[in-house]
């Protein structure tokens, strides 16, 4: 699975992020399991359907489509260039990678049959399937890979892959200079490409292992340094995934028909819809049968009602998410550390925990999810809601309290503007009464997703709510608060992190990584960049007639929507 690390980031707090994924294998656990609402047990629970004579008509009838819900996708479907997660999910059934993850998080073959690694862990070699073919039955060789390598590298491409931590010989080269093409990307024939890099990287493999574009259908018009002509293909894409695009209708809908070229063989169900819904209505179109699968409130009175609907096969289990508050480290009054770490302790948490997730979630201490092999809370500070230690460290970084009870400090008022995606968000109230205690004037901008989105990007914000998707290696959470990253959206910029980043990356010792990993979360307590919300339980729906539908903590659905079945 390709995770950019923008993409990563800017996601709604929903349980519906697990459509997005590359591959996974089938679970053999379908044992009817009572909810454990600890986050800390990672292990799933599958609750399968009780009646599925109750099963609506609307959904009977459905003999050859799968409807799964997705939330606000933005209409950009080409992989790297778009700004919303959501289309990050549609592109999903679309394109391929040469290396996808399994339900372990460990890379597994996809376009790429195989691969070898020199000993020297710094030339990786691809050996591509045979007879691959785009969804318009045209060829897909080692030159396309060539050519979405090169994409990456192009100075224009301001994107959220940062290719650059590959360190692929020549790449620079090509980026900042006068170089036509890249000296470590090498097609030795068309099911073979060589790529040699500069610097051992953990994450090289799946970085370098990239979602195939087609050269002559993105490529036909390629001239380096010049990349807005990709724009006009953003709503027509063309991959090499098991679905084949057929249109969008904003709002509502994207749909898909079965690609007949798909390495793996054209999927059995001949027609995917991503169907656009929203929190108050996801329990409601499950319900009649207008979807087939979604995400839903991690609460017991849902897993109740889901469960009562008798054709509801139900998983819960920990989301290897994380949810969190952006803080503008560029605006000065947030630079100061001081004020950041007044603003965790003077936020009562838990309070949002439990009035959001009901049982189902737990305050988060580290960014990592409890899935992730890297988690450790170890020597963290914890930050448990403190009003009077928020006011003291306000005090000490010379923020006073004025007559109106609003700190300010050289005739500036502390004023937080938050952004918020609804008017119900469980967080407002909390945080205004919270802060307005320290004396600190907080305030809420309700806008839809990619009005936020937009915002983030610009920097026009100061908090701002969001959460990972699926994290498949620890790098994947922290990597955009390397000061030099060009996904560095906060601002942050830390030497000591910097250093403990990369050094995450400098090895493949796994052992090495979780020790420079457990330091790297100290470093973040210390210096916090953001502000760690919480971990959750998700809880999943899908119909009972639905069948091979596979979900797991690194892939969700999408990898398996090519062997989906539809019991008649």
């Amino acid at each position: 699975m390709k995770k950019t690390l923008l993409k990563t980031m800017i996601l709604a707090l929903s349980a519906a992020l697990i459509i997005t994924g590359c591959s996974a294998d089938k679970s053999d656990k379908e044992n009817t399991a009572v909810v454990q609402q600890k986050v800390e047990d990672t292990s799933e629970q599958i609750i399968k359907a009780a009646d599925l004579s109750k099963n609506v008509q609307k959904a009977k009838d459905r003999k050859d489509t799968f409807v799964a819900a997705i939330s606000a996708p933005g209409g950009v479907f080409l992989p790297y260039f778009y700004d919303n997660g959501w289309d990050g999910n549609a592109t999903t059934p679309i394109f391929s990678s040469l290396v996808g993850l399994d339900k372990n998080g460990k890379p597994i073959p996809d376009l790429a049959e195989k691969w070898d690694i020199s000993q020297d862990q710094l030339t990786y070699t691809f050996h591509l399937r045979k007879d691959l073919k785009f969804g318009d039955g045209s060829p897909l060789t080692a030159d396309d890979v060539a050519f979405t390598l090169t994409l990456l590298h192009d100075p224009a491409y301001s994107g959220d892959i940062d290719i650059s931590l590959a360190s692929v010989k020549g790449g620079e080269d090509y980026k900042k200079g006068s170089a036509t093409s890249i000296s470590g990307i090498k097609v030795v024939d068309p099911q073979t490409i060589e790529i040699t890099t500069e610097k051992v990287n953990a994450q090289s493999l799946t970085l370098l292992g990239v979602q195939v574009l087609s050269k002559a259908y993105y490529g036909k018009d390629y001239k380096k340094g010049q990349l807005d002509y990709l724009k006009a293909l953003y709503p027509a894409p063309l991959g090499a995934g098991p679905y084949k695009f057929d249109k969008y209708v904003p709002g509502q809908e994207i749909r898909y028909t079965a690609n007949e070229y798909y390495y793996g063989g054209k999927p059995s169900v001949e027609h995917l819809i991503y169907k656009v819904t929203a929190k108050d209505t996801k329990l409601q179109l499950f319900q009649t049968g207008e979807t087939d699968y979604d995400g839903f409130t991690a609460d017991e009175d849902t897993v109740d009602q889901l469960k009562n609907l008798g054709f509801a096969n139900i998983r819960i289990a920990t989301a290897n998410t994380y949810g969190f508050l952006y803080v503008n480290n560029k605006k000065p009054y947030l630079k100061d550390t001081l004020v950041r770490q007044a603003l965790i302790y003077g936020l009562d948490r838990q309070k949002y925990v439990d009035v959001t997730y009901k049982g189902y979630g737990q305050v988060a201490n580290v960014p990592a999810s409890p899935v992730l092999w890297s988690y450790s809370e170890d020597g963290v500070n914890k930050y448990a809601f403190d009003t009077e230690k928020a006011k003291s460290l306000l005090d000490q970084a010379g923020w006073k309290v004025g007559s109106d009870g609003i700190r300010e400090k050289d005739g500036q008022k502390l004023k937080i503007n938050y952004l918020a995606r609804s008017k119900d968000d469980e967080l407002i109230p909390i945080a205004k009464e919270n802060y307005k205690a320290i004396g600190v004037d907080f305030n809420a901008e309700i806008m839809d997703f990619n009005a936020l989105v937009a915002k983030l990007k610009k920097g026009d914000y100061d908090l701002a709510a969001v959460s990972t998707s699926m994290l498949g290696d620890p790098n994947d959470a922290v990597g955009e608060f390397l000061s030099t990253s060009q996904a560095n959206l906060s601002g942050y910029s830390n030497p000591k992190v910097d250093k403990l980043i990369l050094d995450g990356l400098a090895t493949t010792d796994v052992e090495k990584r979780k020790s420079i990993y457990k330091e790297l979360y100290k470093e973040f307590s210390n210096d916090p960049p953001i502000i760690l919300l919480n971990y959750r339980k998700s809880i999943s729906g899908y119909n009972g007639r639905i069948e091979d539908l596979n979900i797991d903590n690194f892939n969700g659905i999408g990898a398996t929507l090519s062997k989906v079945k539809i019991k008649q």
